[in-house]
């Protein structure tokens, strides 16, 4: 099978790792013929990152789908991207063993990036203090897979300015991404300055804010101008700011829409556009109350 040639981006990110910018989300993705059906069209269009995590549920399904169909298209483990995280129950002194589980459902040696999936620990209050030490526990037992080969890079996920200002402080080695929800209507300022002082690549989820904005009006607007669709235009809202972004999708169709996004350009005033009455709506979880 002749395979189309990948226009994808990628980004260098700060200890020399290079991640694609745009990758397969496999969040709520289930089941071995779903896994199979949506890697095997996402490898057929160009797609060499793919985004689960243990609470997913899916990374056996995820192994089994890229060990079968990376041959099938002339590639092999190095040429792809494979990020997993965390699970907020493994948050402590389960964290070395839940990578290594991790790994071994996956059928890895190495994870190219691991993230600790939320700043709180499964069954603890938000405010309970003993959050900060589950973290710091979490990050040195990830430093010492990161030091033996294990994890290529780590990374944070759902963490406030201050989690990250906390990290640093006692970190060895910085975290190279946090992922966190980003969309027009929920722009992240913040946190996308933090980042880009400090070195760390910004990656988002839930770009099309969990499928609500693709009907929004000004969404659809921007996208006709450009004969495109509401997904494309919110991930090219991202990409244009060097955001990266894992958009979910199951359908050959869906898939291969959202891979197609290299070829437009966003005006600044589409832009602002997109923001709408500049509201903010966070569709998914809120982590600032996290001690």
């Amino acid at each position: 099978m002749e395979l189309q040639e990948a226009q994808q981006e990628t980004v260098t990110l700060n200890n020399g790792v290079t991640m694609p910018l745009l990758g397969l989300g496999t969040f709520r993705l289930r089941g071995p013929e779903n896994l199979i059906q949506a890697v095997d069209a996402a490898l057929e269009c160009g797609y060499r990152s793919f985004d689960t995590a243990f609470v997913y549920r899916n990374e056996g399904d995820l192994g089994h789908a890229l060990h079968q169909l990376l041959p099938k298209y002339g590639l092999s483990r190095s040429d792809i991207f494979i990020t997993s995280k965390l699970s907020p129950a493994d948050l402590g002194p389960g964290a070395c063993d839940a990578c290594l589980k991790s790994l071994t459902e996956l059928g890895c040696e190495y994870l190219d990036l691991y993230l600790i999936h939320w700043p709180g620990k499964q069954g603890w209050r938000s405010d309970d203090a003993r959050n900060q030490m589950a973290r710091d526990e979490s990050w040195k037992a990830l430093e010492n897979l990161y030091h033996t080969g294990k994890v290529k890079a780590l990374g944070v996920s759902n963490y406030t300015e201050a989690h990250l200002a906390q990290l640093l402080e006692s970190c060895s080695v910085p975290p190279a991404v946090l992922q966190v929800e980003c969309h027009p209507r929920l722009q992240q300022t913040v946190l996308v300055g933090w980042c880009k002082q400090n070195g760390v690549h910004l990656q988002a989820y839930s770009s099309l804010g969990c499928g609500d904005l693709l009907r929004d009006e000004e969404v659809c607007k921007v996208a006709n101008i450009h004969g495109r669709t509401s997904s494309q235009v919110l991930l090219r809202w991202a990409l244009q700011q060097g955001v990266g972004v894992i958009p979910k999708a199951s359908t050959p169709t869906r898939i291969k829409e959202n891979f197609q996004v290299w070829d437009f350009k966003l005006s600044h005033e589409e832009a602002e556009m997109l923001k709408g009455d500049g509201t903010e709506k966070r569709y998914c979880w809120d982590p600032s109350g996290v001690a």
